[in-house]
């Protein structure tokens, strides 16, 4: 199993802030819930790494 193994799960996910200064990425799954907590800066890195994986993504569609 990686990045490439397709699934057939369907999941929900929710970006925000939380009251004590994080960024949550909750991911909803039917009976799973999984919040992950992040400060700014690793949120920042995340959303830099996320924005290169698009980027590759559509060179790599032409």
């Amino acid at each position: 199993m990686g990045i490439n193994t397709e699934r057939d799960i369907e999941a929900n996910l929710q970006i925000g802030p939380t009251d004590t200064g994080m960024v949550r990425l909750f991911i909803d799954a039917g009976e799973l819930e999984i919040p992950m907590d992040f400060s700014p800066e690793e949120a920042e890195e995340i959303a830099s790494e996320i924005m290169a994986a698009a980027r590759a993504a559509a060179a790599s569609r032409g």
